[in-house]
């Protein structure tokens, strides 16, 4: 990839964000407060101390992992967007490995993460399985059976998983031992070795992409699947193997979120933030480059806790970055349809590819 690539791939993000806020500034201003003081709070609800910083990373780490594994299935050409059901199913397994794994703490916690990124690759592979013998969209697949996991999911921990100590009342798993939770980064905060994973992935997938002939292949299969085709590039195979690891990162997400900051699988507590849709949204504004995609992630988690900030200590509601949410998802489809049109346009229809 070129500087001048890398460049427009992380002001990107800068940009749509400076849209959003010229639009929350709006909204404001019609409410009544302050602009200035708003976003004042907004910056020190995200960035003000150590501590609002670490929430930020902490509450991005779920939102990149996700968002990277978004980013290669669409640099492949390929949607999916499966990546909640993905998260979900990599959570419980890995909560479930945690749990009935017999052996050391250490192994229990390096088995977990594998059954996170697998459980959530294999849920996505099917998906890349269905489209290679049937023909069936994988925007539609990916999309229901993300209802089909959570359901999965929900059942698991409200029958033979369920924790049936004190009161019982929540469909959650047991508390996992704290010799296989992820360490903490600093003591006291809430930032954990999540983090560390997912700033990892997003290197690795970045030269990945750029210098292995498996990223030449998804480069190529992305840009134009029939110039891929003429050059030998076997469709199906690039395809399950983008899934997989596409899945494995929504996987790994869960898994951390599960091994680092709950302890244990609580039924809807991953779907309720909406991390897999503020994921997909970061690689959209980050043009789905694998280091853009960490950037954007931060940001949107930035507004996130900023906003939370505003609401404690402003009159202004947390609706707020709704708002902001709202014109950049307005400022991505523009975007991403005109891409998707012009794309269209030269080369015709592909099947199911993005």
């Amino acid at each position: 990839m070129r500087t001048k690539e890398l460049a427009f791939a992380l002001l990107h993000p800068l940009l749509a964000v400076c849209v959003g806020l010229l639009a929350g500034a709006l909204a404001i201003w019609v409410v009544g407060a302050s602009v200035i003081e708003t976003y004042a709070e907004l910056w020190k609800g995200a960035f003000g101390s150590f501590y609002f910083f670490t929430n930020t990373l902490t509450r991005a780490t779920p939102i990149i992992l996700i968002g990277l594994g978004v980013a290669l299935a669409f640099r492949a050409g390929f949607f999916n967007l499966g990546a909640e059901g993905q998260m979900v199913l990599g959570a419980v397994s890995a909560a479930l490995t945690a749990l009935y794994l017999p052996g050391p703490g250490w192994v229990k916690l390096i088995a977990a993460l594998l059954a996170g990124f697998l459980a959530g690759g294999l849920w996505s592979i099917l998906a890349g399985w269905l489209d290679a013998a049937f023909r069936l969209n994988l925007l539609i697949t990916t999309l229901l059976m993300n209802y089909i996991a959570a359901l999965f999911a929900g059942y698991l921990v409200t029958e033979p998983f369920k924790d049936t100590s004190g009161s019982a009342a929540m469909a959650q798993t047991p508390m996992i031992d704290n010799t296989v939770w992820l360490p903490k980064l600093f003591s006291g905060m809430s930032l954990h070795a999540g983090f560390l994973i997912a700033v990892t992935a997003a290197i690795l997938l970045y030269l990945m992409i750029r210098s292995s002939s498996f990223g030449y292949e998804v480069r190529v299969l992305g840009y134009n699947p029939s110039f891929a085709a003429y050059g030998g590039i076997r469709r199906t195979r690039v395809m399950l193997w983008s899934m997989l690891i596409s899945g494995g990162l929504a996987g790994l997400a869960g898994t951390v979120e599960v091994l680092g900051m709950q302890y244990r699988y609580i039924d809807g507590a991953l779907t309720a933030p909406g991390y897999a849709w503020t994921g997909l949204m970061a690689t959209l504004l980050a043009n789905s480059h694998p280091l853009g995609t960490a950037a954007a992630g931060i940001l949107l988690a930035a507004l996130e806790t900023g906003a939370m900030g505003v609401e404690r200590n402003t009159e202004v509601p947390l609706e707020i970055a709704s708002v902001i949410q709202a014109v950049l998802i307005l400022f991505v489809s523009v975007k991403f349809s005109y891409s998707f049109w012009k794309r269209k346009k030269g080369r015709g229809s592909h099947g199911t590819t993005a």
